[in-house]
């Protein structure tokens, strides 16, 4: 039989687990997790923000090289296409569709790395409940499944915004249709293509976001891992990195995960093109213009018009974009939130 001494320890233990799932760990307030939440979603923009805007006429070249019509080639290589782009239509050309691009990669980012963050924890505190032991870690399999997860969300949240970058990116003096900025395309598309038009190529996306994202925290993590481990050459002191090692690291894990989901990328590039009045004569295969049924059927008009190599057209200028990209994204995260003060990075 309990003594009433035990009871009332018993009862302040319950007292203690209520307090503490309330105020999270370490007895944290839930205003002090809200900041914190905050910070790491503030760090997250900033990293995808920084990221893309440095790499901005890339990412336009690679989008137009992606759908361009073969019959009529205007880009026919990364230095070419970029000076065209520049001849043609000057700076601004440079950077057409970026503001669209940021106001959907600040959002997607932030959402990204905040996700990866829960799923891992999420994922880690299974992986040691099932295993038994308090002090395992995630290994590099478990970090692809977080990334995975971080990517179809942030992906889903933000797809009609990268819809509508993808047709402001592509558009041109000479297109019949004209968007006048981010809300007029949304409301055109919405309004004339109808709202399931807003996720044209969606399925491609989410398959092709479990690779890429999942590799990129993957490799990216377990690449830190290992060096901060071995020490090869010295390169890790007292468990850090150095800015130029992690972007390394970065540049490694975006390599990886955009070659392997790049054929995705364009299907899912080219399936939100179809319905775009005017859109026949830079998606186009045949030169008659063609419209996609589904994923499989872009997967199969593409090889059969085109060829193997068509789903892996502006890999060149997505791969030279993509090493500084991922990596700048990675180290200014991590940064970011140096400098706000966030306790957590994304390996602990």
């Amino acid at each position: 039989m309990a003594s009433p001494q035990d009871s009332v320890a018993k009862t302040n233990d319950q007292k203690s687990t209520v307090s503490a799932r309330i105020t999270g760990e370490g007895g944290k307030p839930p205003s002090h997790a809200l900041i914190s939440i905050c910070k790491s979603l503030v760090a997250g923009g900033v990293a995808g923000g920084v990221s893309r805007t440095a790499v901005a006429p890339l990412e336009r070249l690679k989008i137009l090289l992606q759908v361009q019509n073969r019959h009529n080639v205007k880009y026919n290589g990364t230095v070419q296409g970029l000076k065209y782009i520049w001849k043609t239509e000057g700076f601004r050309g440079m950077f057409k569709g970026n503001g669209t691009n940021c106001a959907r990669i600040i959002p997607n980012s932030a959402v990204k790395f905040f996700s990866y963050e829960q799923a891992s924890n999420g994922i880690l505190s299974l992986y040691r409940l099932q295993t038994g032991n308090e002090e395992a870690q995630l290994t590099p399999l478990l970090r692809l499944g977080a990334g995975a997860c971080a990517g179809i969300i942030a992906m889903s949240a933000t797809y009609p915004m990268d819809l509508v970058r993808g047709r402001l990116t592509v558009q041109t003096e000479a297109s019949p249709q004209q968007y006048r900025g981010i809300f007029n395309a949304l409301s055109t598309v919405f309004r004339e293509e109808g709202a399931r038009a807003l996720y044209k190529g969606w399925l491609p996306s989410v398959i092709g976001v479990i690779p890429y994202v999942g590799l990129n925290f993957s490799v990216y993590e377990s690449l830190k891992d290992w060096l901060i481990q071995t020490k090869p050459l010295g390169i890790a002191q007292d468990s850090e990195l150095s800015v130029t090692t992690r972007l390394a690291c970065g540049a490694a894990a975006g390599t990886i995960g955009q070659t392997v989901a790049y054929p995705l990328d364009v299907i899912r590039r080219r399936m939100q093109m179809g319905g775009w009045k005017g859109a026949a004569s830079i998606v186009s295969a045949d030169g008659k213009g063609l419209e996609y049924t589904g994923m499989v059927d872009a997967f199969r008009k593409t090889v059969k018009y085109e060829g193997f190599g068509a789903l892996y057209k502006g890999l060149v200028p997505n791969s030279v974009k993509v090493v500084p990209s991922i990596a700048i994204a990675f180290v200014s995260y991590e940064m970011v939130k140096d400098v706000l003060g966030v306790e957590v990075r994304i390996s602990d």
